[in-house]
């Protein structure tokens, strides 16, 4: 039984102990990393759009019609870029546009696109490039067309921008790349990084269940024989007594 539980005990330990560490330095890192820090919340700045000017806004109707579609759903609100109406057809497409026209948003250029990231940003840092993405990378978190705008502060932050409205939709910073890899080793999920029900962990985890009951059953077998061995010298002494 030892030694059975000896082998068993040592070779899955040999296949989880670099998980369990990954898992163990994981924790540790997001932990003592601040949530808030990751999300870059300290280069939120404070600012208030213009109040929306309701008496040249469009109805939402009226919008769609020179958008030529028919909302099922609208919502106005305003921009740095002026007030927009954000439209949703029957078949789930969205579409912003002006809402003092009810035409689409004119392309920002990147003298735009750094404008409206150092408006929105708090920090040492300045824009110092800005990049439209066709396909932005997965970090960015959005599906389809935004505007990459990089800060030359300490932590290279990154804001992403709709590229209607010049809101930044997402903020990323080496911080939370760095935090992202760890998250993505804590959940063994390295393409997506948001998927932590899929077999590789359940398995991982069910072997170190196995790995911890195993030690378990070693750690009272020991304790077993060295308790017997302690009776046995202490009923010897008492015996020659």
């Amino acid at each position: 039984m030892l030694r059975w539980s000896l082998q068993l005990h040592k070779w899955i330990g040999l296949v989880v102990g670099l998980q369990v560490l990954g898992w163990v330095l994981g924790g540790l890192i997001m932990t003592a990393i601040p949530i808030e820090r990751v999300r870059s919340e300290q280069h939120i700045a404070t600012f208030q759009p213009d109040l929306l000017p309701l008496g040249r806004v469009i109805t939402a109707q009226a919008a769609g019609t020179a958008a030529g579609m028919a909302p099922v759903e609208a919502s106005l609100k305003s921009t740095l870029r002026g007030p927009v109406w954000t439209l949703k057809g029957a078949d789930g497409h969205t579409l912003i546009v002006n809402a003092l026209t009810g035409r689409p948003m004119a392309p920002m250029t990147p003298a735009e696109a750094r404008l409206m990231a150092g408006i929105a940003y708090q920090g040492s840092g300045r824009p110092v490039a800005a990049q439209f993405l066709e396909a932005p990378p997965q970090e960015a978190g959005k599906k389809g067309p935004l505007w990459r705008v990089e800060f030359n502060d300490r932590e290279r932050t990154a804001f992403y921008l709709s590229p209607e409205t010049g809101e930044v939709l997402t903020r990323r910073s080496n911080v939370w790349r760095f935090y992202d890899f760890f998250w993505r080793i804590h959940i063994l999920d390295f393409k997506t990084g948001d998927n932590f029900n899929h077999p590789l962990i359940v398995g991982a985890a069910a072997a170190t269940l196995l790995m911890t009951v195993t030690g378990l059953v070693l750690l009272w077998i020991r304790l077993s024989r060295d308790l017997a061995g302690v009776f046995a010298r202490a009923k010897a002494s008492g015996d020659a007594a």
